[in-house]
């Protein structure tokens, strides 16, 4: 089991580290996700900050399973507001199923954490 939770921590931080570098130093495809939510561009931008804290989070939990389960339950709270937003833009089913999955990880990964502990 922790083999299973390691690896989708490492899942995590890969894909919520590699967002946090795109929101900070605007990647164009994190500049086209905020016009089509409708989100001004500082505003999106600070989204940065959760998800560099989350990943710094998802890294310290390899060694304190707390802080991994905290982070992992960070990211599926923000996962839903992604949820939301796309839902009130009517966003493609594709992003949804995405964000969903997304979600769907984090929330594992902070289950396996707590349980392995």
């Amino acid at each position: 089991m922790i083999v299973a939770t390691d690896v989708l921590s490492g899942l995590l931080v890969f894909v919520f580290g590699g967002g946090a570098a795109g929101k900070l130093f605007r990647a164009k495809s994190q500049v086209r996700t905020a016009d089509r939510l409708r989100i001004r561009w500082p505003r999106y931008r600070r989204i940065w900050a959760l998800e560099g804290a989350a990943t710094l989070g998802l890294l310290a939990g390899f060694a304190i399973a707390p802080l991994g389960a905290a982070a992992a339950i960070g990211l599926a709270l923000l996962m839903a507001g992604a949820i939301g937003f796309r839902v009130r833009v009517h966003d493609a089913a594709a992003f949804l199923v995405g964000d969903g999955v997304l979600l769907a990880l984090a929330a594992t990964t902070a289950a396996l954490r707590i349980v392995a502990g």
